[in-house]
């Protein structure tokens, strides 16, 4: 393991791209703060790690609540280190058609996509602009860029936290902070989507042909890559899908 470089936190860590980038953050030297509704969801990941000697924590925080997610960069800074990396993946990716979306539907997927990405990003920004360093990763959609039908909700959230993902890119950069807008444009490759899959189209996980789904731990890596940047030549959006993707 590599020597202790800070606390990467990871806000909306599922268990497929979140706990990815959990895994190749820590392998990488960094203490890992796992963040989720329900941190008990991630104990599995957590004693895996730590068997293997990186050093992983996990809390529960609710994204969408600004003293929660206040309270979590206040709790981790003072227990775990100084976070000089930040991703936010939580999302809410609701198919409706526009008919059956409601107010309430609407409102939630943007308040968990967009809203609760600009509450992270800020305090994300708020303890690395003390230090003047710092990454902070936002996960895009295809939705990010294309609305599509049934998507009226998603989209316009996905939409919003790029523009969110944009500006703070524009104002951050010059002071040294990384951002970074990883835009997939693709299946990805976790038992979500399998079951999906299965459920609208009758294919099984192992039906599926290889390499026609984002692998988690290709995320993961490209997160890191953008992560190793030198300043000279930073990426803000990065957007990855399968070679078979109609695009």
């Amino acid at each position: 393991m590599a020597a202790g470089r800070g606390v990467a936190i990871l806000v909306g860590a599922g268990d497929a791209i979140g706990a990815a980038v959990a895994r190749r953050f820590a392998q990488g030297g960094y203490t890992v703060c796992i963040c989720r509704r329900d941190a008990s969801k991630s104990q599995g990941l957590v004693a895996e790690l730590r068997a293997a000697a990186h050093d992983v924590h996990a809390f529960s925080v609710d994204a969408r609540q600004e003293t929660e997610v206040q309270g979590i960069f206040a709790r981790v800074e003072k227990e775990h280190g100084p976070v000089e990396v930040c991703l936010y993946n939580a999302g809410s990716n609701v198919n409706k058609p526009l008919l059956d979306t409601t107010e309430k539907l609407f409102f939630k997927a943007w308040e968990l996509a967009c809203y609760g990405g600009f509450l992270v990003g800020r305090e994300a920004a708020r303890v690395m602009l003390s230090r003047g360093r710092g990454t902070i990763f936002f996960t895009g959609a295809t939705a990010s860029v294309r609305g599509g039908p049934g998507f009226s909700a998603f989209s316009s959230a996905k939409f919003g936290l790029r523009a969110v993902a944009q500006a703070m890119a524009r104002e951050l950069g010059p002071k040294n902070i990384h951002v970074v807008h990883l835009l997939i444009d693709a299946g990805v490759d976790s038992e979500a989507i399998h079951q999906r899959m299965k459920a609208a189209k009758g294919i099984e996980a192992s039906d599926i042909p290889p390499d026609s789904l984002t692998k988690t731990s290709s995320i993961a890596e490209a997160y890191w890559f953008t992560h190793q940047q030198s300043k000279d030549g930073w990426t803000h959006e990065l957007d990855l899908r399968p070679s078979v993707e109609k695009w």
